[in-house]
């Protein structure tokens, strides 16, 4: 069964690159980003986990803890994270699910037969601290993910969940925001005293709540 937004995030217990967790204990207060990879030993994703390493004090800015995981062995994913570290000139610092049994694949949906009997698909889920999936994406095994794009989707969605806005085409964080439509004209000085402009009745914009 696909997951859809709003949903719970299915918990589960495995072995990682970092020892056994249980994913919600394991998340605690922090938000979350699952990421899955076709299979060890492969170049995109060798470059995927070397970026996500690199984005280290991003993550931790934003109260955000990632986890990868592949439906290959715990050995196989230990002696991959040398080659990671080596070719991308970094160090693997989250931790890796060993899925060999599909468990978790299957349970999240990440195996799309169509495309591989074998292996995931790219899926990213970005979850709350309230354990709930706030974002699903899919890539294909051939496409690598942008994790710029990513970290901008989660300084939307970290915005627009403690602030009554929502955030335009193409928006990057300390640009305006839209003023959502529940907020009454009346209630916008009080809500929003940075000001704001009425575009169209339906579109009004105001600077970024919290910065």
């Amino acid at each position: 069964m696909a997951i859809r937004l709003g949903d719970v995030a299915p918990d589960f217990t495995v072995d990682t690159t970092q020892g056994e967790i249980s994913f919600h204990n394991w998340l605690g207060e922090s938000w979350g980003i699952l990421f899955s990879h076709p299979a060890d030993y492969t170049p995109v994703c060798t470059t995927e986990l070397g970026a996500v390493a690199k984005l280290k004090d991003e993550f931790e800015k934003r109260n955000v803890k990632p986890i990868a995981i592949s439906v290959d062995p715990l050995a196989d994913h230990k002696e991959w994270i040398k080659d990671i570290n080596e070719t991308q000139n970094t160090n693997v610092n989250f931790p890796i699910i060993a899925d060999p049994d599909k468990k978790v694949a299957v349970l999240y949906d990440m195996i799309h037969p169509n495309a591989s009997e074998k292996a995931t698909v790219r899926s990213v889920f970005i979850i709350g601290p309230d354990k709930k999936v706030k974002l699903t994406l899919t890539y294909p095994a051939s496409t690598g993910r942008n994790f710029d794009e990513l970290l901008r989707v989660i300084d939307s969605l970290q915005l627009t969940a403690y602030h009554s806005v929502a955030t335009p085409a193409n928006w990057e964080d300390g640009d305006d925001c839209v003023i959502v439509p529940s907020v009454t004209n009346e209630e916008i000085p009080e809500k929003f005293p940075k000001g704001h402009t009425v575009i169209k009745p339906y579109l009004r914009m105001t600077p970024q709540p919290n910065k």
